[in-house]
């Protein structure tokens, strides 16, 4: 069983799911906020999807050979968002976002990359810097986040490698690039980050990004592994950005695995290898696999600018009714979090990014105890009492959802 899917005592095992719900092994329905972790929007076992991987299924799962799906699929995410001018597919957000670094580095010629504090970007050890740091360790030298490494074992010159920067704090992070530019390859970016917050960022680091990438030819790469979902071109339209790589994943698979790295034809030329050996290799066994490929694309012809919009207004008002519910309760609770996805947080202090963010012991007790007793109700959140909408979705579930979570939220907090 992964990390991220167990929760004390333990879970309930799933036995089959059908649009905004599953059905566990002890025959209980349970409305799902999780959708696994962010990567369903249409819930389980939509139909149109089920029905595509019917017909494709029998003409075999894997080659060693291109196929038409993969162009098909590539076609609809550059048709909805330019700046996804040329894709590769991959297996994982993990893998999307690790091909990108490594892209990143093969277009400068530098080793070091640039990430916010506190913020995931999937397994990869460069990535994972900053992660798990808390009170005791994220202060390095001069006030500024420290780089520190996530599992045991990891090498101290992954750390060496990596520059962490504030996500709310504009002026330190310009002076930390000022210092780190020249040696940086790449600043990767989420703009809604769960683990920081699930908060944008303020437009003065954008800014302030922006401008570091442009005056040290540093490679701007942004994580859409999640935030795709949040516009109909994805998130980095939301905020004016023009990645030079953009790492996608989730929902462009449909429910099945997936990843893919993108961006404008002369930053991916980098992974070119039709004109001998490329500046970076790319691969993957199972990388654009007819499944996958099919039920991404036909994902993305059901998830269009009323889909999502319509979804995004439903987040708007999950939102606005808890936040009312916590107010009228006398709650010190709040939640973040933009178009379809939500987090719980129990304080009333600004929530701006990942140290704000972090849980004192009061939460760290409280958030296991609500995030129980919201399925012991049958809503599932994910175990930091965070969420996502998907389209099977409406005013039914939002009610559902917002009673119980400001009751459960009250009650864990004693009001």
């Amino acid at each position: 069983m992964r990390n991220a899917s167990w929760f004390a005592p333990h879970p309930p095992y799933a036995a089959r799911g059908e649009g905004c719900w599953i059905e566990d092994l002890d025959g209980r329905r349970v409305l799902d906020c999780a959708n696994n972790f962010f990567s369903l929007i249409h819930g389980h076992a939509f139909p149109p999807v089920v029905e595509a991987l019917r017909e494709v299924i029998g003409k075999g799962t894997a080659f060693g050979l291109p196929t038409e799906y993969e162009t098909a699929l590539a076609e609809a995410i550059r048709d909805r968002a330019p700046r996804c001018e040329q894709i590769r597919f991959c297996n994982s957000g993990t893998e999307a976002v690790m091909f990108a670094v490594k892209g990143a580095r093969g277009i400068t010629g530098r080793p070091a990359i640039a990430k916010m504090e506190g913020a995931y970007h999937g397994a990869y050890d460069h990535l994972e810097v900053s992660l798990g740091s808390g009170p005791a360790n994220w202060d390095g030298p001069g006030g500024d986040p420290a780089a520190v490494t996530y599992d045991r074992g990891t090498p101290p010159s992954v750390a060496a490698d990596v520059v962490v920067l504030p996500y709310a704090d504009p002026e330190r992070c310009a002076a930390i690039l000022d210092r780190e530019g020249p040696r940086l390859a790449g600043i990767v970016l989420d703009t809604l980050t769960s683990k920081a917050g699930m908060v944008p960022p303020p437009p003065a680091t954008l800014d302030v990004i922006r401008d570091a990438c442009r005056r040290h030819g540093i490679m701007l790469i942004c994580d859409e592994v999640i935030g795709f979902r949040l516009a109909y071109a994805g998130a980095h339209t939301i905020f004016g950005l023009e990645p030079d790589l953009i790492a996608l994943g989730k929902i462009i698979g449909g429910g099945l695995p997936v990843g893919a790295v993108a961006g404008p034809v002369a930053r991916m030329a980098v992974f070119d290898h039709t004109k001998g050996a490329p500046a970076v290799a790319h691969g993957g066994t199972f990388s654009a696999n007819p499944l996958t490929m099919v039920a991404g694309r036909v994902t993305l012809d059901y998830y269009d600018e009323a889909a999502v919009g319509r979804l995004n207004r439903l987040g708007d008002t999950l939102r606005a009714r808890i936040g009312a519910g916590f107010a009228a309760a006398g709650i010190p609770a709040q939640m973040t979090g933009y178009g379809s996805l939500f987090r719980l947080h129990l304080t009333t202090a600004p929530i701006i990014d990942y140290r704000s963010s972090y849980p004192d012991a009061v939460a760290k007790k409280a958030l296991p105890a609500i995030h129980l007793a919201m399925l012991d109700r049958g809503i599932l959140l994910t175990p930091n009492c965070s969420g996502s909408l998907s389209t099977p979705m409406g005013a039914a579930e939002i009610d559902l959802i917002a009673g119980a979570l400001v009751e459960e939220t009250t009650r864990a907090l004693g009001g």
